[in-house]
């Protein structure tokens, strides 16, 4: 796989975002339908048995239907301006955050069942907020300088102070995000390419 940065259409972006945010969405209505069975199936800090599947689950599936909502509008917009960046780079990062802050929720955080696509939010965040300086390329700074200003606030999410959110998910998300900019954003993008 070629890892330059490549560009898509505007139109394939859009269709990536609605795939994937359908596919979120169906899995939430399963959930519904199955009176919250999935909601175990989450990352269960250092338990071996049944724990380490949910590191590549956990993302997928929400507490209920207001963690949806309160996930699935700034993942759009995020998958969106990641998808900037290019395909390739946008499942890297997806694969990256997800793996990698899972891994550390796992090995480092709390005795819960965590669960939701957040961290997989706060790594797109990370991301964002560095490749676009990084790469010095006048639209993605720009894409930076709009995440900061309009998403800054998400900073205050790794903090411990409520009990029942995932703190730990958004802070390795967030660092995720940080080492997968740090890796990616320099490169110059190579020739357009076209997907249909």
């Amino acid at each position: 796989m070629d890892l330059k940065r490549t560009h898509i259409s505007f139109k394939s972006q859009l269709r990536i975002v609605i795939i994937v945010c359908s596919i979120l969405t169906a899995i939430e209505i399963l959930n519904v339908l199955s009176g919250r069975s999935f909601n175990a199936i989450g990352i269960i800090p250092r338990n071996f048995e049944s724990g380490l599947r949910g590191i590549l689950l956990a993302p997928f599936i929400h507490a209920n239907i207001g963690h949806f909502l309160a996930n699935i509008i700034p993942f759009s917009i995020f998958s969106f301006l990641v998808l900037q960046h290019g395909l390739v780079r946008y499942m890297l990062v997806t694969g990256v955050c997800i793996t990698l802050s899972g891994l550390l929720v796992w090995g480092m955080g709390r005795s819960a069942i965590h669960i939701g696509s957040s961290g997989l939010i706060y790594g797109y965040f990370g991301f964002l907020l560095l490749a676009g300086l990084f790469s010095r390329e006048l639209k993605l700074i720009a894409i930076s300088a709009f995440v900061g200003i309009s998403y800054g606030g998400l900073i205050f999410g790794i903090l411990p102070v409520m009990p029942f959110v995932s703190w730990e998910s958004h802070l390795f998300g967030l660092l995720a995000g940080f080492l997968c900019a740090y890796l990616w954003a320099y490169e110059k993008k190579s020739d357009d390419i076209n997907l249909r």
